[in-house]
């Protein structure tokens, strides 16, 4: 389906892409605890919600 090219372009594209995201993530780390110390509470609601909605269709 894909040639040997394509697979090892992938691969080294995911490695690169990964290095460069955690990297990017490291240098604005003091800045996201800052700026978005809270943000955990709304995942937590979010999922809270989906499974409310998934409780309500099975449950009915």
């Amino acid at each position: 389906m894909f040639s040997n090219g394509q697979i090892i372009f992938g691969v080294l594209f995911f490695i690169v892409f990964a290095i460069v995201i955690a990297y990017t993530y490291r240098k604005d780390f003091k800045l996201h605890k800052r700026f978005y110390s809270g943000s955990i509470w709304v995942l937590v609601a979010f999922i809270a919600f989906i499974l409310c909605i998934a409780a309500i269709k099975f449950l009915a």
